[in-house]
């Protein structure tokens, strides 16, 4: 995808607001045809990409070239590596191996006894918006209206929120915080790098592909609003769609022809016109296997993908379907029968997908689970070996790794323990899987964010109960 200095788009901007004035000197319908645009600018509009506001800030902390040696270091990638070096150089995974050399000025960390993995991805959370402490002002999940397209998942982001350092402290280093699911289309999601900032945008994935988050079920349709029922979501969603297929068509067409005024611009037929676009990738809140395949019928109607479905609690009903469609279910380990769609959910559901060849994940959508995310993945593991599935260590890994990397569309960074991957690392007391593991130390792009043993490596949240007493000013 082309960059173009926003300064191109904007001269356009104020020349299509000079012609759409009374100004004397404004171009006539005669001469409108004569009217050129810069062909950067137009693909770039073209590609969904002009109104990419409130671009990512964010700005690695300063690293230095670390050096882990002689740990079990689990790549995600490929087969451990028993009594193996990891060297983080220049904010990316720089080499893998055994008895490395020691670059000049280089960190040492001694990893015997402990195991290293990436950073863990939660693919669902709602940290930031359900914030913690859980009190009514904090709470900006969910607007009202059968459809939101046009909201932005980072405008209701509260960065100071004691939930981020919490889920660093539990080696997840990224997570899409989505919305919630009180309307059939919600909005934008934000995927997240969790370290505190001051800003949303200063925790923002750099270009990190945009999502979209629908829902499907008991959620949108339990509103005192249309829709009330299963008929009325389907109805709904599709309605939707057609208008953006109309919002979509009329741009192109001025996008092919990019002469005279513009059509007038609408923030949640944008986000559609993205998604239909194939530039954003849909992430859909559903529980039921019926109500997952009505909305994979919905997307193939118009031909738009859908990267994951979230909860997913009957995934195993169709996971021949999800493999087939190459769509991932974002699952937890356990979770049941809290409201009646989630009620024939068993332990067994990720295996039973990552068995059908689908992408299995284990997200949270928790502000607790996301702190134990290895936990989490252990429990669904012996829930698949116990079935008599043949599941590797490695293999579930992935499931809070690699495949919700790919989930995120952020699969060639982070994810996976590869040179030139960024240096997203977390060096784990033993072995990830076991109960009594915990983080030792997180790196992020290279840079120690989080050490147990060092509270000065221990981040923070203004709001977090149990800090240090202020000491009264002395007269």
């Amino acid at each position: 995808m082309p960059t173009v200095p926003r300064l191109a788009y904007l001269l356009v901007v104020v020349f299509v607001a000079g012609c759409a004035g009374t100004d004397a000197s404004a171009p006539s319908a005669s001469n409108e045809a004569e009217t050129e645009y810069d062909a950067a600018t137009v693909e770039n509009m073209r590609e969904g990409t002009y109104n990419d506001a409130f671009e990512s800030s964010y700005e690695p902390l300063p690293a230095t070239p670390t050096l882990i040696q002689d740990a079990t270091i689990m790549t995600a990638a490929g087969e451990p590596l028993e009594d193996g070096d990891l060297l983080m150089r220049g904010r990316q995974v720089d080499t893998l191996g055994t008895d490395l050399p020691v670059p000049d000025g280089a960190q040492v960390v001694d990893g015997s006894g402990m195991y290293v993995t990436p950073g863990l991805i939660d693919s669902h959370s709602h940290l930031g918006v359900s914030a913690t402490p859980e009190v009514g002002p904090h709470y900006d999940n969910n607007e009202v209206g059968m459809a939101t397209p046009g909201l932005w998942m980072e405008h209701g982001v509260w960065p100071q929120g004691p939930g981020f350092a919490r889920a660093l402290a539990g080696g997840t280093t990224t997570a899409l915080l989505l919305p919630g699911s009180g309307d059939l289309i919600e909005g934008r999601g934000f995927t997240a790098k969790l370290i505190p900032a001051r800003t949303p945008q200063a925790m923002k994935f750099p270009d990190a592909p945009g999502t979209l988050k629908m829902a499907c079920g008991e959620n949108p349709k339990g509103g005192s609003g249309f829709p009330t029922t299963r008929m009325g979501t389907a109805n709904g969603l599709r309605s939707t769609f057609l208008d953006a297929q109309d919002y979509r068509e009329r741009w192109d067409a001025w996008l092919n022809n990019p002469t005279g005024e513009p059509p007038e611009r609408d923030l949640g037929m944008e986000t559609l016109a993205q998604v239909l676009r194939g530039d954003m990738l849909v992430q859909v809140h559903c529980y039921r296997a019926d109500d997952m395949a009505t909305i994979m019928e919905i997307a193939q109607e118009f031909a738009f993908d859908i990267r994951s479905f979230h909860h997913a609690v009957e995934a195993y009903k169709i996971r021949d379907l999800l493999a087939e469609a190459d769509i991932s279910a974002s699952m937890w380990s356990n979770w049941w029968g809290f409201k009646m769609e989630a009620f024939d959910g068993i332990p067994e559901n990720v295996p039973l997908v990552h068995a059908a060849g689908a992408r299995a994940i284990v997200h949270s959508d928790d502000d607790l689970e996301i702190q134990r995310l290895h936990h989490e993945a252990a429990k669904a593991l012996r829930a698949g070996r116990e079935a008599g599935l043949d599941i590797s260590r490695t293999e579930a890994l992935r499931w809070i790794t690699a495949h919700p990397a790919w989930a995120l569309g952020i699969q060639d960074r982070v994810g996976t323990l590869e040179p030139g991957k960024n240096a997203d690392v977390v060096l784990w007391t033993g072995d990830p899987f076991s109960v009594y593991t915990k983080a030792q130390r997180v790196w992020m792009d290279g840079a120690l964010v989080y050490d147990r043993t060092d509270p000065e490596r221990q981040p923070r949240s203004d709001f977090e109960l149990g800090g240090p007493a202020t000491q009264a000013p002395q007269n």
